[in-house]
């Protein structure tokens, strides 16, 4: 996969190195500069609303610094019985989410944002996937504990990480348990000419875009 002759930056609004992982394997080439903004600013509505407008407040503070790029915003909350669980501080905290979610479904959603300010288009949604946990033992969330995994992670767990071995099953797409619905967000590059689906040489398929 080619980018256009006029193809434009493409930014990943986020340090996540998921996230980076995810635009990576899809061969897409980026810089990344992290969005400054302070996520206790955003008012907490429904869990849907928030990740998306957080996702569309992040990839427009990168976008003020870049705006003829297009810039990817996302934000990640794992919900379960209507109770929003962020990144655990503690061992006791960690212990008390993957307890919750043990031998139940919770859904993961990930808001996303496409902007590219000096063409005046946003594209944003809500994206989710229900998750579903094996019954954990106490001994397993101990030994998952302390792997310190579950530190930097919504929820307590990394599905692609060592906690794959608590996921069940999934019902959506698993690039958004990751961090960012993978698909969705090359479609919309694709269709807005950022990146295009030319082969050159016979043999080079990677979906390109030019870095900053």
């Amino acid at each position: 996969m080619q980018k256009s002759s006029d193809n434009p930056f493409i930014v990943l609004a986020s340090k996540s190195p998921r996230r980076r992982y995810l635009l990576k394997q899809a061969g897409l080439s980026f810089s990344v500069v992290p969005s400054g903004i302070d996520e206790n600013m955003v008012t907490l509505s429904s869990p849907s609303s928030y990740v998306k407008v957080l996702a569309e407040a992040k990839a427009e503070d990168v976008a003020k610094k870049y705006p003829k790029s297009w810039v990817i915003g996302a934000d990640t909350v794992v919900v379960i019985d209507g109770i929003v669980l962020g990144k655990p501080r503690s061992k006791p905290e960690a212990r008390a989410m993957l307890k919750r979610l043990s031998g139940q479904t919770h859904r993961v959603l990930t808001g996303y944002c496409v902007y590219c300010e000096a063409r005046g288009k946003k594209f944003s949604e809500t994206v989710q996937t229900d998750v579903l946990f094996k019954n954990l033992t106490d001994q397993e969330i101990e030994w998952y504990i302390h792997t310190k995994e579950p530190f930097d992670k919504a929820g307590a767990y990394a599905i692609q990480g060592l906690g794959t071995f608590l996921v069940k099953s999934i019902c959506g797409s698993y690039t958004n348990v990751v961090g960012l619905p993978v698909s969705e967000v090359i479609e919309i590059l694709i269709k807005e000419g950022a990146v295009d689906l030319s082969v050159r040489n016979g043999n080079d398929c990677r979906i390109t875009g030019d870095s900053i």
